[in-house]
């Protein structure tokens, strides 16, 4: 059996299992997975390209044997024991409880099972609990708060279910999907490191749940947990990685990951997309815009991760093609949080501000702890010149993800706004410890340096310095550190600077105030280094403006006329009027 063969029958069985156990988000994954698996040509049929019901039906009694391994080209494995099902036990109440979990009605489900002692009933009566648990949490919130307040309410279910998962795991009675919510319920009630340990014993068992690994990277705040962690070769363990190098901000690991995963899931969705999630955060926005582009022609009706296509075509002022995004998601699904999304980018690249909120707060009632909508919300209210809404938006958005650099500089951008200097410094400390690579934070930082209150000059240099290496794109740290080393009377370091930016201003061929500033101070540098002949050249250039830049010149050129007789090749007297 080839290994990408090894691959797919693995996905189909999984895809079968976690749909039984009503884990739709992770069953949905799965099969995006599988169809992304490149087809064998000699079986590349309409037959072969569905689901087979009558091979892989809930009603299967699956063996504990072993599936075989599958070494591919770009992914790792062992081999992972299919787990022994239970229907027989629980079937019919079984099937009668799910029904009630698919129609939300989950206390009525947990009720049903309340008897039942198959481990995929005890799985599914704890599920159940834990979602009418969150479900209820949700109420009381709209309740005590409103759709967006912030409140103490908690999932009441929580210490039962610890109570009882945790007897479980003592008596070796819990599968891998009851280590996967145990470790989801320590996670919810703050112990980290327990939770940690059970999910990775959850993975080991069944390495194909998604949403164990999803919730597993969760914990994984640094490399050094992520090192730590004592996972089994698997070629899910590849996608763990690829997803968790990103969150940690190693955007060069994650799509070296990606890539190599690639060599077997070559047609998979999802990692075209975190391939441009990557090169996203790497500013690499004509790769990314590509890549989306593709996506929609593959799956015109995808709403998910369209909201960070709708930020690239924001960043590129792109009015028409962000019009037709947002268009096309609200006939999709209008009601989605990513479409209220982009329809709110949508109003703010057209200057519409309040709209744009309008439409961020929709997305928020939708889900409330949308971090992207929490920041661009901020942002809008920062343009309304609402600096106390804008810093309750950004510390919504910390809340939810500390790690989040964006909003820590909204913070900071919102104290400077109100003349707060020594605040807005610490949090735009927060957004470039957190993203070192983004030259936009470190002149933000270096301008806050330069404010009357601080005047702390060398370091705003230092910050511009850090910018003019990080590709500052904005073209002003330069600029910048040209200006404030001639204001310190730093006059060879402030000519290097003035140079650099001269040559990067004619080789993107920008005019401006700056280009005039340039040469005015170079001319008269090296007119003050008795350099006659590089003076010249730069005086010369600023013969051609009619400001008073111009007169300048012709004065440095008389004086250096004077300085040096017969230096000049201009005929000082006929110099044009």
């Amino acid at each position: 059996m080839s290994s990408k063969e090894s691959c797919r029958n693995e996905l189909r069985t999984a895809i079968c299992q976690l749909s039984d156990r009503c884990l739709y988000s992770a069953a949905k994954w799965a099969a995006e997975q599988l169809v992304g698996i490149e087809q064998d040509p000699a079986k590349f049929t309409p037959s072969h390209t569905r689901f087979q019901l009558g091979s892989s039906s809930i009603r299967r009694r699956f063996r504990t044997n072993e599936i075989a391994s599958t070494p591919t080209a770009g992914v790792s494995s062992v081999s992972t024991p299919v787990l022994e099902e239970d229907e027989a036990i629980d079937g019919d109440f079984y099937l009668l409880a799910k029904s009630y979990f698919d129609c939300r009605e989950y206390r009525r489900a947990a009720h049903v099972l309340r008897d039942q002692t198959g481990k995929k009933a005890v799985f599914l009566r704890c599920y159940a609990l834990y979602l009418a648990g969150e479900k209820r949490k949700e109420e009381e919130m709209i309740e005590l708060e409103g759709p967006l307040g912030k409140s103490d309410a908690v999932n009441h279910e929580l210490v039962y279910l610890e109570r009882e998962l945790s007897m479980l795991c003592k008596n070796g009675t819990v599968d891998p999907f009851g280590l996967y919510l145990y470790g989801l319920v320590l996670n919810k009630k703050g112990s980290e490191n327990i939770a940690r340990t059970v999910l990775v014993e959850s993975v080991n068992s069944y390495p194909w749940n998604w949403n164990a690994w999803t919730e597993l990277q969760s914990l994984c705040t640094t490399i050094d947990i992520l090192n730590s962690l004592n996972l089994n070769y698997h070629w899910m363990k590849d996608f763990f990685l690829a997803n968790a190098y990103q969150e940690l901000r190693m955007h060069n690991e994650s799509l070296g990951k990606y890539e190599y995963l690639q060599g077997t899931f070559s047609f998979s969705n999802y990692i075209q997309a975190q391939i441009a999630k990557a090169q996203y955060s790497l500013r690499e926005f004509e790769q990314v815009e590509v890549i989306f582009e593709e996506l929609l022609r593959n799956d015109p009706y995808r709403v998910e991760d369209m909201d960070m296509y709708s930020n690239v075509l924001y960043a590129k002022e792109c009015f028409s093609t962000l019009s037709y995004l947002a268009h096309r998601v609200f006939l999709t699904d209008k009601y989605r949080p990513e479409s209220c999304f982009i329809i709110g980018n949508y109003y703010s690249l057209k200057g519409q501000h309040e709209k744009s909120v309008v439409y961020f707060r929709r997305a928020l009632k939708l889900n409330k702890n949308y971090l992207s909508a929490w920041t661009l919300m901020g942002h809008e209210y920062v343009e309304m010149k609402n600096t106390p809404a804008a810093v309750d938006a950004y510390r919504r958005a910390v809340d939810i993800n500390p790690c989040d650099y964006r909003a820590w500089y909204g913070l900071g951008q919102a104290y400077e706004m109100m003349g707060m200097p020594y605040y807005a410094l610490h949090y735009f400390r927060k957004s470039v410890f957190l993203q070192p690579n983004d030259s936009r934070l470190w002149i933000a930082m270096g301008q806050c340096y330069e404010t009357d209150q601080l005047q702390m000059l060398e370091d705003a240099i230092k910050c511009y310095k850090r910018a003019a290496n990080c590709n500052d794109t904005e073209a002003i740290a330069l600029h910048q550190i040209a200006k404030l080393s001639k204001d310190l009377k730093r006059s060879e370091e402030a000519a290097f600077y003035y140079k650099k930016d001269l040559e990067r201003m004619e080789a993107e061929e920008r005019e401006g105030p700056n280009l005039v500033e340039a040469l005015l101070f170079l001319a008269t540098y090296y007119k003050s280094q008795k350099r006659f002949e590089e003076a010249e050249i730069y005086c010369t250039r600023l013969l051609d403006y009619t400001g008073p830049e111009k007169e300048t010149a012709k004065s440095l050129l008389r004086g250096m006329r004077k300085a040096q007789s017969g230096f000049s090749s201009i005929d000082i007297e006929h110099l044009p009027p």
